[in-house]
C-alpha cells in the first residue's frame, strides 16, 4: 500500500489550496482514510476523515465550512480542498489509510491507529 500526496505550498490569507491523496495497492471500499495535519509544536490532529468505503465524513470543527473532501473510489483518491485559508492554518499536512471498518469519527480522534501514511506536505498561509 503506499499513499502519494501532491499540492500544498504558499498562499496568502483567504486563499485556497487543494491536496491529493493517491493510494494505490488496496481497495478503496476496505479502507478508511483522513487528513491529518500537525503545526511546529503542537500534536497531530485529524481535520477531515472518511469511514470506511467513503460512508461517512467529518470535519474539526475549525475547518467545517472551509474545507472539503472529495474523494473517487476507482483510483482511491481523497482530495482536501482547502478555502478561505487562515495563519493558523499553517501545518504540514498528511493523509493516511486504515484497512477496517471504522468510522469518520474515529478516524479523525485516532491518528495512532492509522497503518499507511503519505509523505506530508506543508502548508503555509501567510501575506
Amino acid at each position: 500500500v503506499q499513499l502519494v500526496q501532491s499540492g500544498g505550498g504558499l498562499v496568502q490569507p483567504g486563499g485556497s489550496l487543494r491536496l491529493s491523496c493517491v493510494g494505490s495497492g488496496f481497495n478503496f471500499d476496505d479502507y478508511a482514510m483522513g487528513w491529518f495535519r500537525q503545526a511546529p509544536g503542537k500534536a497531530r490532529e485529524g481535520i477531515a476523515c472518511l469511514g470506511t468505503g467513503g460512508t461517512t465524513a467529518d470535519y474539526r470543527d475549525s475547518v467545517k465550512g472551509r474545507f472539503t473532501l472529495d474523494y473517487d473510489r476507482y483510483t482511491s483518491t481523497v482530495d482536501l480542498q482547502m478555502d478561505n485559508l487562515e495563519p493558523e492554518d499553517t501545518a504540514t499536512y498528511s493523509c493516511a489509510a486504515i484497512k477496517a471498518i471504522v468510522s469518520s469519527w474515529f478516524i479523525c480522534r485516532n491518528a495512532s491507529a492509522m497503518h499507511f501514511w503519505g509523505q506530508g506536505t506543508l502548508v503555509t498561509v501567510s501575506s
